[in-house]
């Protein structure tokens, strides 16, 4: 059988800006700037996605290349390289399979949140809420058992009728439309944003730093932990991606890109938010679904222009969460394809099937699950990945697997940074997310 794969370098980089561009840049990454010191959190946070995407994307896409397969396929090859039994590698990939695939369960549900409120900015009802706590009170019944079944079941639907299609014609194409409109929704709403009253108290916030934030570790850690989860580093996505890229390419090249947009995203959505939240009056105390639900819907009751910009807003939110959905569902799908020689549409049907029962079982417990699935399960799997790579398959495998199609080569520094300093990293995010509860 054949394997799918991308058209074009495009096309694999804009769909793995898709996979990365996600929740994370929208509703964590400005909350973590407004925590830590403004544009002082912005030190760390680039030094970590630049070493991030130089290791952990690279090591992914390449590991991916390099087996011609997801983390099932490339995990069992990587220990028959090294004389060791199949079935252990493939045993041992069920962590970023299945982390991927419990991932994509939960995401589901918040894409879902998303496509209610566009709903409901259209057509009106949000705008009815008086203030804050009604608005809690309308995320409370999206968010309950059971709140949210028909939006969520549209989410579904889309995101497996897009995989059906494969790759090049699916994926790929699906991407290509998706991304380069979230960024235009985002840049037109930072530009509309910038024209209102209140919004040079952001833009101020932003521009001047508190240096004094930097002597704190748990700004280097939680830069750290933003940055690992931004990436999309764990095992399986981009793995997965790069199975479908073709030798001739050059994968520091589309690492580097996609790193670059990740980051250009995180602070388009920065400052879009942070001065959004100064035009009301409004400080960015948190983060997470009670921004993105309660707290900035809240901003647009107040807002000249306010439906309008709602609309867009969440509009924009549903592209970057069908974008990344699509990633975490494809590890399971090609794992199935791998592992039981089944056609696209039988492992699609599969996945979607019992993933859809089970993801519209847990809408009224997704918080916990995705802090299981983010704390837990992702960090574990980019290790796991980084250890078969980096480690098992040995240096100069790596090395030969980096360099094919790479116009410039990476440095010396590459082999030990790669294999000591990432999975060190690695290990460090799991260690804080396990005693902050979550880091990323």
């Amino acid at each position: 059988m054949e394997r799918d794969s991308f058209r074009s370098r495009r096309g694999f980089i804009i769909a793995c800006i898709g996979s990365a561009v996600g929740m994370g840049n929208i509703w964590l990454f400005p909350a973590r700037v407004s925590a830590f010191g403004g544009a002082a959190f912005l030190i760390p946070y680039f030094i970590c996605v630049a070493f991030l995407g130089f290791t952990g994307v690279v090591g992914e896409m390449a590991f991916g290349r390099a087996m011609g397969s997801g983390s099932m396929g490339a995990f069992g090859q990587a220990m028959e390289r090294s004389g060791r039994k199949r079935s252990l590698g493939e045993a041992l990939a069920l962590v970023p399979v299945l982390g991927s695939f419990a991932m994509a369960i939960g995401y589901s549900v918040v894409v879902g949140w998303s496509f209610k409120y566009i709903y409901i900015s259209v057509e009106g009802s949000m705008f009815r809420a008086q203030g804050a706590d009604e608005l809690g009170g309308l995320f409370n019944d999206t968010a309950s058992a059971f709140g949210n079944v028909g939006w969520h079941v549209a989410v579904l639907v889309i995101t497996f009728v897009i995989m059906v299609y494969g790759i090049a014609s699916g994926i790929e194409k699906a991407n290509k439309v998706m991304m380069p409109l979230f960024f235009l929704m985002f840049i037109g709403m930072a530009l509309y944003i910038a024209t209102l009253p209140g919004a040079e108290e952001g833009y101020r916030y932003l521009t001047t730093p508190d240096f004094g934030v930097l002597l704190q570790p748990e700004t280097w850690v939680y830069a750290l932990g933003q940055a690992f989860f931004s990436l999309s580093l764990a095992g399986s996505g981009t793995l997965v991606y790069g199975s479908y890229l073709k030798k001739t390419e050059d994968i520091p090249f589309c690492a580097r890109n996609v790193a670059i947009w990740d980051t250009l995203a995180a602070m388009i959505a920065a400052v879009t938010i942070i001065p959004a939240m100064a035009t009301a009056g409004q400080e960015l105390t948190e983060g997470g679904p009670g921004l993105m639900f309660i707290y900035l819907p809240n901003v647009f009751l107040e807002m000249p222009g306010g439906r309008l910009f709602s609309i867009i807003f969440f509009v924009a939110v549903a592209f970057a969460g069908l974008t990344s959905l699509v990633n975490l569902f494809e590890t399971p799908v090609e794992a199935l394809q791998t592992k039981l020689r089944l056609s696209r549409k039988k492992a699609v049907a599969l996945i979607g099937g019992s993933g859809s029962i089970v993801a519209l079982c847990i809408e009224g417990i997704v918080s916990g699950w995705m802090d299981v699935c983010s704390i837990y399960l992702s960090p574990i799997g980019a290790l796991l990945a980084g250890i078969m790579f980096y480690w098992i398959c040995g240096k100069d495998f790596v090395r030969e697997q980096i360099d094919t199609g790479a116009q410039r080569k990476l440095g010396s520094w590459y082999e030990w940074a790669s294999k000591y300093v990432f999975c060190g990293l690695t290990i460090v995010v799991l260690i804080m997310g396990t005693i902050w509860g979550g880091i990323g």
